[in-house]
């Protein structure tokens, strides 16, 4: 399984999703994957998960499948997303 977080970096949000980052990495160890929507690879990531609004996390498990997703602010809780890492 794997989470997901694409946002855009040059936003009013990017501080909140900055602050989230490290204090998951901090509380769990581990990181989460990031992802530009307005890069190539983005665009597709974005246009295969119905992706429209940012910042949106995601959580995929290994067949493909989107297990939960979150769009907009707040941003979920450390322990809300901890379960699928």
């Amino acid at each position: 399984m794997r989470v997901v977080l694409v946002y855009k970096e040059q936003t009013d949000y990017a501080r909140d999703v900055a602050t989230f980052l490290r204090d998951f990495s901090t509380q769990t160890g581990h990181t989460i994957e990031t992802i530009d929507p307005d890069s190539p690879a983005g665009i597709d990531f974005c246009t295969a998960y119905d992706i429209v609004e940012y910042p949106t996390l995601i959580a995929i498990a290994d067949d493909g499948s989107m297990q939960n997703t979150w769009s907009g602010l707040p941003l979920p809780t450390v322990m809300e997303i901890s379960f699928y890492v």
